[in-house]
């Protein structure tokens, strides 16, 4: 029954972010749409979605890994979380929710890179490393995106650099917090 519910959690969320993209595609005219980057995300949050379950479909299901539904869900709410955001208007609406998404997001999908190192056979101390090394890393490849899908000619060029430092700061400590505290969870051993 858990597993149901989970699974059901876990498709809910890809399909929810998939319909908001949709709508946002369709309606680029709306406020909280305009000059925000929506064809690239309808592009590039369905790949993210399908990259694990196609990555254990491949490698984990053959040597009969079961499914980690877990870490699907949480590396799949920061893209959910981010176009409820834009459709709600949240991010222009709500000075902090930019702020408070780099660090919640951040959290989420280092959790989730945390649960999948439990599947190795690092250390604790290694699998806090690699998560902060996840975080880090898509922080800055993550602001380079923004950089170029929203600052170059545009009103945010003033402010882009304390921006995207104070951005970069909170998915690190977001990011931090999720390696610390998911790599005190035991290793799961391999099947």
């Amino acid at each position: 029954m858990r597993s149901r519910t989970l699974l059901a959690i876990d498709i809910a969320i890809k399909v929810a972010t998939v319909v908001l993209l949709a709508w946002a595609v369709l309606n680029p005219d709306l406020p909280q749409f305009t000059s925000k980057a929506f064809t690239g995300r309808a592009i590039a949050y369905p790949i993210a979605l399908l990259v694990l379950p196609v990555a254990w479909w491949l490698l984990g299901r053959p040597r009969g890994m079961a499914f980690p539904i877990g870490a699907d869900i949480l590396l799949g709410l920061p893209f959910l979380i981010d176009v409820v955001g834009n459709a709600l208007n949240f991010y222009d609406a709500i000075e902090w929710w930019d702020d408070a998404n780099h660090l919640v997001n951040w959290f989420l999908h280092t959790a989730a890179i945390g649960l999948l190192l439990r599947l190795g056979s690092w250390g604790q101390g290694t699998r806090v490393a690699l998560g902060i090394g996840w975080a880090a890393t898509t922080a800055i490849l993550w602001e380079l995106a923004e950089y170029v899908a929203f600052v170059p000619n545009s009103p945010e060029a003033a402010t882009a650099y304390a921006d995207t430092l104070g951005d970069l700061a909170l998915g690190l400590v977001g990011g931090t917090v999720a390696a610390i505290l998911v790599s005190r969870l035991p290793a799961t051993p391999r099947s």
